[in-house]
């Protein structure tokens, strides 16, 4: 795929809070907490984005999702995107994708290929 994915160095602050009121939903508050301070302080990794599905187990939203739809147009604006916030969760033996799952569906359908900067813990 010719078309370059544009990324910020750091995820955007909202994406902390948008994060922990995800893992609230999965683990207690104190553990969602703890959750997104790890993600604060983690670096940033890149994976695949055929990768990240395939961890997640979720199934990819299509195009007429607004939300998609909203990220595939700053894609193609040359727009930066925020990179994902992502937890290991072994005991579910899968990826949570703490916030960014939108991101991720655009990226992907734009190029499955496509390295996608994470924070991971």
């Amino acid at each position: 795929m010719g078309r370059e994915i544009r990324w910020f160095d750091q995820p955007e602050p909202h994406n902390y809070p948008a994060a922990r009121s995800y893992l609230s939903l999965l683990f207690p508050a104190a553990a969602a907490a703890k959750h997104v301070q790890r993600l604060r302080r983690a670096p940033v990794a890149q994976f695949k984005a055929k990768d990240i599905f395939r961890a997640s187990g979720l199934s990819l939203l299509g195009v007429s999702n607004s939300h998609v739809e909203k990220d595939r147009r700053k894609i193609r604006q040359g727009r930066s995107l925020s990179p994902l916030l992502l937890v290991r969760h072994g005991t579910a033996d899968r990826l949570i994708i703490a916030d960014g799952y939108h991101r991720l569906c655009a990226v992907y359908s734009v190029d499955e290929d496509a390295l996608i900067p994470c924070k991971i813990v």
